[in-house]
Order: C-alpha cells, then structure tokens, then sequence
C-alpha cells in the first residue's frame, strides 16, 4: 500500500468492534492501515463493476445469437 503525499487527519465515529473485525479481516497491524486498506478494496471493486458493467453492455449490443446448448424449452 503506497503512502501518498495527500493525507488528511479526518475524525470519525466507527463501530469499535467492526473496526476491529475489518482488521483482523485485512490482516493490518493498524486502524490506519485498516481504514486504508478497506478504501482501497472499494475502489478497487469499483473499477471492477465498471469495467464488467462495459463488457457486458458491448457483449449485449455486439448482435451475438445467444441460444441454449440444451434445448430446454422456456416456460
């Protein structure tokens, strides 16, 4: 986890025990590194959404036939 030149000092109310709970998750030795780490996994999950959100979309209006292997009729 780089550490950026743009860090703040921020104050705020957090449940202790899930705190506690996401740092034991993330495997960090600090509420900081906790914190940073949980950040990093949203913005990470994210990019994530976003770029299967476009796949998708390209996937659906690419014109592609899409039919089942099985032959099971719809209901």
């Amino acid at each position: 986890m780089p550490i950026g030149k743009n860090r703040s000092h921020k104050c705020f109310r957090l449940d202790a025990l899930k705190l506690k709970r996401a740092q034991k998750a993330l495997c960090a030795r600090t509420e900081t590194e906790t914190i940073e780490r949980a950040l990093d996994l949203a913005i990470a999950e994210g990019r994530s959404n976003r770029l299967a959100h476009k796949a998708t979309k390209e996937f659906i209006n690419s014109g592609i036939e899409i039919r089942d292997i099985y032959d099971v009729p719809e209901e």
